[in-house]
Formats: structure tokens, sequence, C-alpha cells
């Protein structure tokens, strides 16, 4: 026999089968989760003033004294008289649990501090480099800038060696070659992870001696030292430029003759 609440012919609780307790659990479940697709969503903000429906609350003051349980109409009344908001802040305890606040005033410092949470926010970093075991010396210290430059910033850098036809059969200059990395950048870095073999390439991973939150704050103090060294000094860094124009502007000077 059909239930009368299916709307689905065929379905199995139209067999029978089940009772009606069970279809109407499984109803209950199939509306929310229609309600759900729908976009309906629950709201993580706390209820406020006139969406709090229970008969008491206990009630917290604006400067966090303690004012007892009380009904809600009464809190409602005082919240009126203090001109600010009556915010559920414990939904969860018997009475509830709410406070007399600005609620504005509290989201905008609650979005300001998760704001600067995220700017303080270290992100680990892997920047990665590679070379040739028989790269040119001028190549090497272009190289060598960018490894020191990302160490610097408190990032890590994986160094990969890339080996061709011949090469492959001399994996000692991969390895030499790292070595020699590692000591021109020993004391912004060390060696994290030791060189292997991946392949046709050798790899070696190079970790910061410094974190990325201490490079962050020292990249940000020379940042304001700049800026306060401007504002101190507006006319510096146009004389220096000026300076700059000036002395290539000027002739070189004739070789001494021998």
């Amino acid at each position: 026999m059909r239930s009368p609440a299916c709307d689905r012919p065929g379905h199995f609780c139209c067999t029978g089968a089940v009772r009606s307790i069970e279809h109407r659990r499984y109803a209950a479940v199939r509306q929310t989760v229609a309600w759900c697709y729908r976009g309906g969503s629950i709201s993580a903000e706390p209820r406020i003033n006139d969406r709090i429906r229970v008969p008491e609350v206990r009630l917290v003051g604006p400067s966090g004294e303690q004012v007892g349980i009380v009904p809600l109409a009464k809190a409602l009344e005082l919240a009126q008289e203090y001109d600010l908001d009556l915010v559920e802040v414990a939904a969860n305890a018997r009475p509830p649990v709410c406070k007399l606040m600005d609620y504005g005033k509290f989201k905008y410092e609650s979005a300001m501090k998760a704001r600067e949470a995220r700017k303080n926010q270290a992100h680990t970093v892997i920047k990665e480099m590679k070379l040739r075991p028989k790269i040119d010396p001028h190549d090497y210290d272009t190289k060598k800038g960018h490894v020191v430059r990302f160490l610097k910033q408190g990032d890590k850098v994986k160094i990969t060696i890339m080996f061709r036809g011949r090469e492959q059969s001399r994996p000692e200059l991969g390895y030499r070659l790292l070595q020699r990395l590692a000591e021109d950048v020993a004391d912004l870095g060390f060696v994290e992870s030791n060189p292997k073999q991946d392949g046709r390439n050798m790899i070696m991973v190079l970790g910061p001696h410094k974190k990325k939150t201490e490079a962050m704050a020292e990249a940000r103090q020379a940042q304001e030292a700049r800026k306060a060294d401007a504002k101190a000094n507006p006319g510096k860094s146009q004389n220096a430029a000026e300076t700059d124009e000036v002395d290539a502007e000027a002739p070189a000077e004739a070789p001494a003759e021998a």
C-alpha cells in the first residue's frame, strides 16, 4: 500500500515494507537535503535582540559584569536603555548567555583582527633553482644570488642539477656543485635534504635559518624605515638620481700614457 505522503511511484516506501515512523524520518531528511540544495545554509552569526527566542537569559553587562539571570524582556529593556545590542554569546548554555554590546563595533573589530592575523600568517614556499653540472662561473653567481634572496625571505630552495647525455655518467660533478653552493650560503641556510639522484636530475633542498615570520617582520621594518627616511629627506632620492645622471654624462678621463 502506497503511503499518502510519498510522491515517488515505485519507491521502496510504497511497498508497505517500512512503517509510517520510518517514512516520516526519511521524508524529514529528504526535505532537509532539498532545502540545502535550494541554497539554504545555517547562519554562523549570533542571534541578537528580537531574534533571541528564550524566556530568560544570563546577562552580562557592557563592562563584563555579571547581572544574573533575567527575563528576556528585562534584558531587551536594559539594552535599549544603554543604547546597545543584546547579543547571544553562548547559545548552548542553560539559560543562554547574552551580553550587552555594540554589535556593529564588535563585528568591525573582529574583522580587523582576522585581517591582521591573515596579514601576519606565513605560508611555507619552496622555490626551485635549476643548474647544469658545467655551469659558467657568471651564471653560477647569478643563480647563487637568487638562492640568497630566497633564503633571506625565509623560503626553502630546491636545487636541481640537470644532467644531459654523457653527463649522467659523472654524478660527482653535480654533487660537488651542490656542496659548493651549500657552503657559499651556509650563513643563510642549511641543507635540509641531502643531495640524491632522481632520474636524470640530482636534487637538494636548502632551508633558511630565519623563519618566514621573522623575515616578513624585518622586511616591514625596512620598508617603514625607508618611508620615514624619504619623508624626512624628500629631496635626497632626487639629488642622488641627478648626481648619477651627471656622472653618466661626464666624459671619461683619458688613460695615462706609460
